[in-house]
């Protein structure tokens, strides 16, 4: 990466576009050396940790560089992109000019000179837009002071006096013990380690307790160690068949997913509870829906009214819709509903959110659902969309499975898997006959929802979905 030094060239930073981002991956460049760009156009495209965002620049000018090639990870911060704002088209390259400059003698330390030892970077001083990066510090550390290095000297002496008593046959003058404090000496003690073996790490050659315990490992298994020495891994792409494998770097949605779930496993105790619902009346409802004016132009579809079932479970049982706060030792009940869809999408899964859900009627919760996945499929999910929820919805019956345990997203207490609607034999008005069925699972944090909050919400959307009319009469 080139850093320019031309007054008239602003360096636009790698922006953080979603809260406690630290980088994203340059997909596309829309832009070349000699471009001319206004305020406002988008310049790149860049993946997160949570969606893919077009970058805009803020302000006028031509592309003088671009730092980094498509496929690039670059941290939050960082300059990407070179724009002389002069208003004249300048050329591309400067790299003959800087190999000059390189050339050129040192010339005599300025009152900036401290600064940039200290590691201020002069970009760094430009006025940077609000969420167009983070501010770089300009703090100065004190330089450590140091030792006079004089290890190799007492290394010398003591090697010409071992010569002179005979490679170590007489008395060792004091200054030949090695340097190691008591606990070290202890240790060395312990292990069986001569320390006059050891090489020593610490400042002005004192032993540290590193030192002894790397002695101690290479005395036990020396030929291990030879063999990690003489062969060391190969590198990835060297140590598998590429007709046979495919490897894929773990980054981006997939990465943060992966991390965010681990952490949530881990985090809160999960609880899943399922029940067998028959829903043929909900499928009654929707086909009418579908026909209503109300709903023309709008995606009608079971998940709807699944949504809308959750909901009222939701205002039934407020203490669901919550999230522990384990900082505070507070439990957090929310009186609102970011309703949470689980969406796969090319990038990886991900959980954009409706805010507001609660306060949405029927035909606005259609209408945003319909946004929501459309977004997500066109992988143009805002990271502002996937922040903020509080309890999730995730359809697997899609893929023709009959439900499962979901996981928790971080900062939730409640997750619902819906599974496969299929036509089952079923007990209905005292005969058995072929009716809807599915089967719905309830996952929820243990340490807030306990087993017979989790059932109420559960039994809820259950009751729901197999009379849609109490929607009317619990809403």
């Amino acid at each position: 990466m080139t850093t320019m030094t031309n007054a008239s060239v602003r360096e636009f930073k790698m922006p953080d576009v979603g809260e406690g981002l630290t980088e994203a991956e340059i997909l596309k460049w829309y832009v070349q050396p000699g471009d001319k760009v206004t305020d406002g156009q988008v310049v790149c495209e860049v993946e997160t940790a949570k969606a893919a965002v077009e970058l805009p620049i803020p302000y006028d000018g031509v592309v003088r560089e671009l730092h980094f090639p498509e496929g690039s990870t670059v941290d939050v911060g960082t300059p990407i992109i070179a724009v002389d704002v002069s208003g004249g088209a300048a050329p591309v390259e400067e790299a003959p000019a800087a190999a000059a400059a390189s050339e050129a003698p040192a010339a005599p330390a300025t009152p900036a000179a401290p600064a940039e030892e200290a590691g201020e970077n002069p970009a760094a001083r430009q006025p940077v837009l609000v969420g167009y990066g983070v501010a770089t510090s300009t703090t100065r550390r004190r330089p450590r002071k140091q030792a006079p290095d004089d290890t190799a000297a007492r290394q010398a002496a003591v090697a010409v006096q071992t010569e002179l008593n005979g490679h170590g046959a007489g008395a060792a003058a004091p200054q030949e013990r090695p340097l190691a404090k008591p606990p070290v000496r202890k240790l060395a003690k312990d292990l069986g380690v001569d320390l006059a073996t050891v090489t020593p790490t610490g400042p002005d050659g004192i032993i540290t307790r590193e030192d002894v315990h790397a002695a101690a490992a290479t005395a036990q298994a020396p030929e291990q160690e030879a063999v990690q020495v003489a062969a060391p891994a190969p590198a990835a792409p060297a140590s598998y068949d590429t007709g046979r494998e495919t490897r894929i770097p773990i980054k981006g949605v997939r990465k943060a997913t992966a991390a965010a779930m681990v952490g949530s496993a881990f985090t809160a105790p999960h609880v899943t509870e399922f029940v067998t619902v028959d829903v043929t009346r909900t499928l009654k409802l929707v086909e009418e829906l579908k026909q209503d004016k109300e709903f023309a132009g709008l995606r009608v579809n079971p998940l709807l009214l699944i949504a809308k079932a959750l909901l009222v479970a939701i205002k039934r049982n407020p203490e669901i819709n919550a999230s522990w706060d384990e900082a505070a030792q507070e439990i957090v009940v929310k009186h609102y509903v970011n309703l949470g869809i689980a969406a796969a999408t090319p990038r990886g899964l991900i959980v954009p959110n409706i805010k507001d859900a609660h306060a949405k009627t029927l035909p606005q919760l259609a209408e945003s659902l319909g946004e929501l996945v459309s977004t997500a499929r066109e992988g143009r999910t805002s990271p502002g969309a996937m922040q903020g929820g509080t309890v999730t919805i995730t359809n697997v019956g899609v893929f023709g499975v009959d439900t499962g345990t979901p996981i928790l997203n971080p900062g939730e207490s409640a997750i619902l898997a819906v599974g496969a609607i299929k036509a089952q034999p079923w007990v209905h008005k005292g005969k058995v006959k072929p009716r809807q069925v599915t089967t719905l699972a309830l996952s929820f944090d243990h340490r807030l929802v306990d087993g017979e909050l989790g059932s109420k919400v559960l039994a809820d959307v259950a009751a729901i979905l197999e009379q849609p009319k109490r929607l009317i009469t619990w809403a």
